[in-house]
């Protein structure tokens, strides 16, 4: 067949009279397979890969003017190649001309849109219309057009927050924890975590009613202390609406990000312990997500947090706060005394006790709070408290006897990335007011005592295991739905780090395990939080605890059937040109 030039970008591929009598028939152009259809009194010539799923169009059917493939019974247009189905891609179309008897084709006509405009375009509808496959393709094919994960970031955001009325849910919350993970895991999982988190905002967004909009406060000139003063008093109230006039009213006020953050956290723990910690978590990660998408998306983000606030169950209305002991009540007495507490501490440098850690641990909850209440008399930061109280929630997930139900790992979790939430608002905001959610956080760790019981001991190889093998036996732990590969996942990777092997090897590898599986919310929170944790530590043997917690909790729920991860796969095959229907 005859090539194209500069001045006629047009290239024969076939005989007119034998493709009308053949049609249709698969051609080559511009080093592509092209199906060529005479239909109507016209030829018409499309990519002959359905872009659903790449199956041959030219083993489909044509009939007024509509081309239907025949795997899935997606439909196009013949003319221009739109879709009538919501689930494939539309399908690309060349010019075709008659010469002389011939057939011409123009392999490489100038798009409408630029690579970025039409993933951008096809991540909106995938998101729209909840189709994961349809989000991976744009997943892959952003960045194979060299787009900053940013732009797919922002694009969840935004969607997720003005399309669920409730606000801020796992979606979101699995969107900002995968964006944290992109820089641990290997280059190939990238996408695969961005697949994950947005496909987690599309479902939960799904046949949702949008979240309108209310208007910001008008009053200007209001000082922030009052703005504060009354967000809270409009949370407390549960009015959503309220709350949120305000909260926007301090976003265009410019009140920067730790007065906006101590607003949040002072509203969130005005009453114990909300939703099982969940919403200190999800304030947490709007401000994390805010971090990779920029601040100039606060007014969207930050809105969605409110009708959980308003909403959320307190934990001082629950039983166990209450009976045996009134541990919410020894809170609230702590939280009054907060002020003067971190005002005597202002000048002094807290140095940690030896036992502490066994007193969070312990069982008696008037000795913990005061714990910490001298602690802060005696100038300790919230981030060093919260630090502190988010390693003993650790050693509860490390520890976690796996004799207890499967849903008490939910328990332990919940502390968990609770501790971890309060530690990452500790050090966003100067607010006295975040020292109450690490109370909350130490009253919860001494609540999930007894599933430390008895305890599950911390391993403690002696490090002379290679760490190559020891990081291959913990992959065969993921791999097993087992008890017992619970507590082998966690000797492992205690293994694995005291021989030396390499931490970001090992996240690697467990970031790996995480996203090829259907694990579902918590693990993806449980995994991210680890990592934060192990970070902010700068290593050393509390930061491994986590590390160790966290394989063992992904033991515990995996494998899975991996869903996600086929699609993923799909996608990804698809966009190599691979022929999906043959194998």
């Amino acid at each position: 067949m005859a090539s194209s030039s500069e001045s006629d970008p047009f290239e024969r591929v076939a005989d007119a009279a034998a493709a009308r009598a053949d049609s249709p028939l698969v051609v080559r152009a511009g080093g592509r397979a092209v199906g060529l259809f005479y239909h109507e009194g016209a030829f018409y010539a499309t990519d002959n890969r359905c872009p659903h799923m790449g199956f041959p169009l030219t083993d489909g059917s044509v009939d007024d003017g509509v081309l239907t493939c025949p795997w899935h019974h997606a439909r196009f247009e013949l003319s221009c190649g739109d879709t009538f189905d919501p689930f494939a891609d539309d399908v690309q179309t060349y010019p075709v001309e008659v010469r002389d008897g011939d057939v011409y084709v123009n392999p490489r006509p100038e798009r409408a849109e630029s690579p970025r405009e039409h993933w951008q375009d096809r991540l909106e509808h995938g998101l729209r219309e909840n189709l994961s496959l349809v989000v991976a393709k744009a997943v892959i094919g952003l960045d194979d057009a060299g787009v900053d994960a940013t732009v797919p970031l922002a694009a969840g955001a935004e969607f997720g927050t003005h399309y669920r009325e409730d606000g801020w849910g796992r979606g979101l919350t699995t969107l900002a924890a995968t964006a944290n993970l992109l820089d641990d895991v290997r280059p190939e999982d990238r996408r695969r975590a961005l697949y994950v988190g947005l496909t987690e905002v599309a479902d939960e967004c799904a046949g949702e009613p949008p979240f309108f909009v209310q208007e910001p406060l008008g009053a200007t000139d209001v000082p922030p202390e009052r703005l504060a003063a009354w967000f809270r008093e409009n949370v407390d109230l549960r009015d959503a609406d309220g709350a949120e006039r305000v909260l926007r009213a301090a976003v265009a006020a410019g009140l920067d990000e730790d007065a906006i953050a101590g607003m949040v956290v002072a509203a969130a723990t005005d009453h114990r312990y909300l939703d099982s910690g969940h919403r200190v978590d999800f304030a947490n990660k709007a401000f994390e997500l805010l971090d990779h998408v920029g601040w100039e998306h606060a007014d969207s983000v930050l809105p969605s947090l409110v009708p959980g606030l308003a909403a959320a169950d307190r934990a001082e209305e629950d039983s166990s706060w209450r009976q045996p002991v009134d541990v919410a009540g020894l809170v609230s007495d702590a939280a009054d005394r907060l002020p003067d507490l971190a005002a005597a501490g202002e000048d002094e440098s807290w140095t940690e006790p030896g036992d502490v850690v066994d007193v969070l641990l312990g069982d008696d909850p008037h000795r913990i709070v005061g714990a910490l209440t001298d602690a802060i008399a005696d100038g300790a930061t919230a981030p060093e408290l919260a630090s502190l109280v988010a390693y003993a929630a650790a050693r509860r997930v490390a520890q976690f006897g796996t004799a207890n139900e499967f849903s008490d790992w939910n328990t332990v979790h919940h502390t968990y990335t609770f501790a971890n939430a309060v530690d990452g608002l500790a050090r966003r905001t100067s607010a006295v007011e975040v020292y109450r959610g690490v109370l909350d956080a130490a009253v919860s760790v001494y609540l999930d005592r007894f599933l430390n019981t008895p305890p599950t001991p911390l391993p403690d190889p002696a490090g002379d295991r290679d760490p190559a093998e020891a990081l291959a036996a913990l992959r065969e732990t993921f791999e097993v739905e087992a008890a017992e590969e619970v507590n082998r996942a966690g000797r492992l990777t205690a293994e694995f780090l005291a021989a030396d092997g390499d931490p970001a090897t090992l996240r690697r590898a467990l970031g790996e395990a995480l996203l090829r599986e259907d694990v579902g919310f918590h693990p993806r929170q449980n995994l991210e939080a680890a990592f934060a944790q192990y970070d902010r530590l700068g290593g050393g043997d509390r930061a491994r605890v986590h590390l160790v917690a966290t394989a063992r909790f992904l033991a515990a729920h995996t494998p899975t059937r991996r869903a996600g991860e086929q699609t993923f796969t799909i996608a990804d095959r698809l966009h190599r040109g691979e022929k999906i229907h043959e194998t």
